[in-house]
C-alpha cells in the first residue's frame, strides 16, 4: 500500500521561519498528500506569508483558527497546540491518510526526512509513533537535544493511522505529548525517536524566566500523567543540575506540588495510571541495577534506560 502523509502544522508568529519550513516540506523526496497549516492567532506576517505560499504549493491548505474569547497569558498551559492540531484535522475532512504528522512552524526538515521515516515504519509493523531528533542553536553552535529513545518531540510527531485511531487522537490537555505515547504503548505499539534522522529547530529555548515557567509546567504535566511523588523527587534532583542550577529542580517540583494542591484534573483512566506507573517502576529498577555492584556499567545503563 502506498503511504499517504497528512501534515498538520499549528503555527503562531512564525514569520521568521515559515518560508524556510515550507521550502523544506516542498523539497521532500516523499512529499505529503496534504499539508494543513492552522494559524492560531498570529500577530505578525505569518498568515499573509502562508496565503502566498498556498498559491505556490498545491498540497498546502491554510486555515485561521477562531480566536479565544479571552486573552491567553500562557498558550502552552491551555494546550493551544493540540487544540489547533485537532482543528486542522477537522479541516482536513475525509482525507484517506496512512500517516499523520504534527509539525511545528519552526522546524526545518532534511530533504529525505519522510522517506527515511517511512522506511522505519515499513520495517517494523509494531512502530506506531516516531520521529527524528532535533538540533537547535545555542551559544553560537548547533546542539542536539537530549531525549529518551521512546519519547518523541512534540514538534514533529508522526503517527500511523492505526496507532492514531487506537489512542483516540491527540488530547487537548497539558502533557498531551507524554499521554499519547503512553497510550500508544498501552495499545501495543512501539514509540521511538531516531537519533540518525535529524531536523533543525530554529527557535531556541527562552530566557531564564521562560525556562523556569517551562520547568513548572513540566512538573504539572507529570502530575496530570500520574507520575508518582518518588519519581518527581528523583527527577527534581536531576533537573536541579541544569541551568539555572538548583532553581530549575525547585521549579519542576513546585509545578507538580501546585498542580496537586489545586487538584488539577489528571488523565481520568485507571488503566492509564497503572500502566504509566508500571513503566516508571521498571525504569527506576533498571537505573538502580546499573549502579549496584554486579550490575551493568552505569554508562551502559544510561544508554539502555531513557531518562525521565
Amino acid at each position: 500500500m502506498k503511504e499517504r502523509i497528512l501534515i498538520i502544522s499549528p503555527v503562531r508568529n512564525e514569520a521568521a521561519h515559515i518560508e524556510r519550513m515550507a521550502a523544506a516540506v516542498a523539497a521532500q523526496t516523499r512529499p505529503p498528500m496534504a499539508w494543513v497549516v492552522v494559524d492560531d492567532g498570529s500577530t505578525d506576517d505569518t498568515l499573509a506569508l502562508l496565503r502566498r505560499l498556498e498559491h505556490e504549493l498545491d498540497f498546502l491548505q491554510v486555515h485561521a483558527r477562531p480566536l479565544e474569547t479571552e486573552p491567553v497569558v500562557d498558550r502552552l498551559a491551555i494546550a493551544a497546540a493540540p487544540r489547533a492540531f485537532n482543528y486542522g484535522l477537522q479541516m482536513a475532512g475525509e482525507l484517506d491518510f496512512t500517516h499523520v504528522v504534527k509539525l511545528d512552524g519552526d522546524i526545518e526538515l532534511p530533504p529525505d526526512y519522510f522517506e527515511r521515516l517511512l522506511e522505519r515504519f515499513a520495517a517494523d509493523p509494531e512502530l506506531g509513533m516516531a520521529a527524528g531528533n532535533l538540533i537547535e542553536p545555542r551559544g553560537g553552535r548547533m546542539v542536539l537535544l537530549p531525549i529518551p529513545s521512546t519519547h518523541i518531540h512534540g514538534a514533529l510527531k508522526c503517527y500511523t493511522r492505526a496507532c492514531f485511531d487506537a489512542i483516540g487522537g491527540v488530547q487537548t490537555r497539558l502533557g498531551w505529548d507524554t499521554i499519547d505515547e503512553t497510550y500508544a504503548r498501552m495499545r501495543g505499539f512501539r514509540t521511538q525517536n531516531f537519533a540518525d534522522i535529524v531536523a533543525i529547530h530554529h527557535r531556541p529555548h527562552a530566557s531564564a524566566d521562560g525556562t523556569l515557567r517551562g520547568r513548572a509546567r513540566h512538573g504539572q504535566c507529570a502530575y496530570i500523567a500520574h507520575f508518582p511523588p518518588v519519581w518527581i523527587a528523583l527527577r527534581s534532583l536531576k533537573i536541579a543540575r541544569s541551568h539555572p542550577v538548583g532553581i530549575s529542580g525547585l521549579a519542576f517540583f513546585y509545578g507538580y506540588v501546585r498542580a496537586a494542591a489545586r487538584r488539577v484534573e489528571q488523565v481520568p483512566d485507571r488503566e492509564f495510571r497503572r500502566f504509566a506507573r508500571r513503566e516508571l517502576r521498571r525504569r527506576l529498577l533498571r537505573a538502580v541495577a546499573g549502579v549496584l555492584p554486579g550490575g551493568p556499567p552505569l554508562a551502559a545503563a544510561r544508554r539502555r534506560v531513557p531518562s525521565a
